[in-house]
């Protein structure tokens, strides 16, 4: 059976550059290409970044049943995203495990469906520094820069949803600690005792664990202004 990983971030956390160093690690993990409606920005290639659709795809893809998740990002005016289902299909037929990359309502869509996924949030080190890295990249308007703060306010606060954190401030400990995450979950699931590696590779992803990261959290919390949503 395999693993589902889901990864989900902010936009202009450093999602992306941690998931690349991640497969560069990691053997075993496959990625799901998320499928969209928006326009491609930049060198964007379809097939790579995202498979880019028409809106009429996409809704024939929905009425189909075609998606694990789906969701419209950025309200009426906004565009769909989706992961198809049938690349966790593939992944297992492969004996691979399962990585997506996607947002909190498409999270809280997978875990429901798929309760044994691990869920990972990663956060920037603080407002300030996220808003620097939107600005740095030069890819949105200031309108578009606004509206993706306010995005990540509202994300944040559902921190608490998640099995691992991660505060993306060191891109080389940041990416030693997601690739410690997904290792221990099979280290974990393999019911093997582990080896003295195995178990120094348990100890960094223990201290990612939604309890042990709270206090971390909190002062991150505060720079947005946000308020985290508990679940029961």
């Amino acid at each position: 059976m395999s693993i589902v990983f889901i990864v989900s971030a902010p936009s202009g956390s450093g999602k992306s550059t941690l998931v690349n160093e991640l497969f560069k690690m990691v053997q075993g993990l496959d990625f799901s290409i998320s499928y969209t409606t928006r326009l491609p920005r930049g060198s964007e290639k379809d097939g790579k970044e995202y498979f880019f659709v028409s809106e009429t795809e996409f809704k024939a893809m929905i009425a189909g049943g075609e998606f694990l998740e789906y969701a419209k990002v950025f309200g009426s005016e906004g565009d769909y995203y989706g992961t198809a289902r049938r690349f966790l299909q593939e992944s297992e037929e492969r004996g691979h495990d399962l990585l997506l990359d996607i947002d909190v309502q498409g999270a809280a869509q997978v875990k429901e469906k798929l309760p044994a996924a691990v869920s990972i949030f990663i956060l920037p080190p603080d407002r300030d520094r996220l808003e620097w890295r939107l600005r740095n990249r030069g890819l949105d308007r200031e309108q578009v820069i606004r509206r993706r703060l306010d995005t990540a306010r509202r994300e944040i606060e559902n921190y608490s949803k998640y099995d691992y954190i991660l505060v993306n401030d060191q891109i080389e400990q940041s990416a030693d600690e997601l690739k410690a995450i997904v290792l221990s979950e099979r280290i974990i699931r393999s019911e093997k005792t582990p080896t003295p590696e195995e178990a120094r590779i348990l100890k960094i992803a223990e201290a990612c664990r939604l309890e042990q990261a709270r206090k971390q959290v909190q002062p991150i919390l505060a720079s947005f202004g946000a308020v985290p949503v508990r679940t029961s």
